[in-house]
């Protein structure tokens, strides 16, 4: 199930929030500071988040830059802060959407569910997740490139099922790492490395000169087109 990391300080709106996503069939995992957010992000990498902006141990355009770093999951804000000044640095900080309090539980479903449509990580009729010429069958431990499938390891399996969920998107070095290896191997940049040589010489048309899986030197790999 799609887990959704909540954070605000306020205890109701943290119940309601819980209360909304658990109807539209999420799990919510809900903080009460940035502290915490952060802990929870190292721990176990969320599938979307919902920020509020009036935190006591950050301000929350802080920690929006700071989970945009970690994740490259569906951010949203959720605030009484109305200035545009606000929105636009939440947005240009990473953000996919921003809501202003008192809100719909409906209309904040319905952008969370298109924010993680644009993320691609909504599956098909047909039950796979694709990216250009790349599907995945997770059910099965399937991998195809157009009609052809692909052998993968377990492990290669696993940093694909991230890359292609996160639709072309930026996945840090930390997210990729905590999600298919565990928290304990959060810095082991070099485990990337090994798995994302194996995937290039299996799925790129020149491996010398990638063009499905893009490296951000430093900072992680994101999908382009094979």
């Amino acid at each position: 199930m799609t887990r959704v990391l909540v954070v605000d300080d306020e205890p109701a709106i943290r119940r309601l929030v819980a209360r909304v996503l658990e109807r539209g069939g999420f799990t919510a995992v809900a903080v009460d500071h940035a502290r915490g957010a952060l802990a929870e992000v190292e721990r176990a990498p969320p599938d979307a988040a919902i920020v509020d902006l009036g935190l006591p141990d950050m301000d929350g355009i802080e920690l929006v830059a700071a989970l945009r770093q970690r994740i490259a999951a569906p951010l949203l804000v959720l605030t009484a802060r109305d200035a545009t000044a606000d929105k636009i640095a939440a947005l240009d900080l990473g953000a996919d959407d921003y809501v202003v309090k008192p809100f719909d539980g409906d209309e904040l479903l319905a952008r969370l569910r298109a924010a993680l449509r644009r993320a691609g990580r909504a599956i098909g009729a047909d039950g796979l997740q694709r990216h250009g010429a790349i599907s995945i069958d997770a059910a099965h431990h399937e991998l195809r490139r157009g009609d052809m499938p692909v052998a993968l390891t377990p492990r290669e399996f696993a940093v694909m099922e991230v890359l292609v969920a996160a639709g072309g998107r930026l996945v840090t070095h930390h997210d990729l790492l905590t999600r298919v290896w565990g928290p304990a191997h959060a810095g082991d940049t070099d485990y990337i490395r090994v798995v994302v040589r194996a995937l290039r010489l299996k799925l790129e048309a020149d491996p010398s000169a990638p063009t499905l899986i893009r490296n951000e030197p430093g900072i992680g790999y994101r999908l382009g087109e094979a």
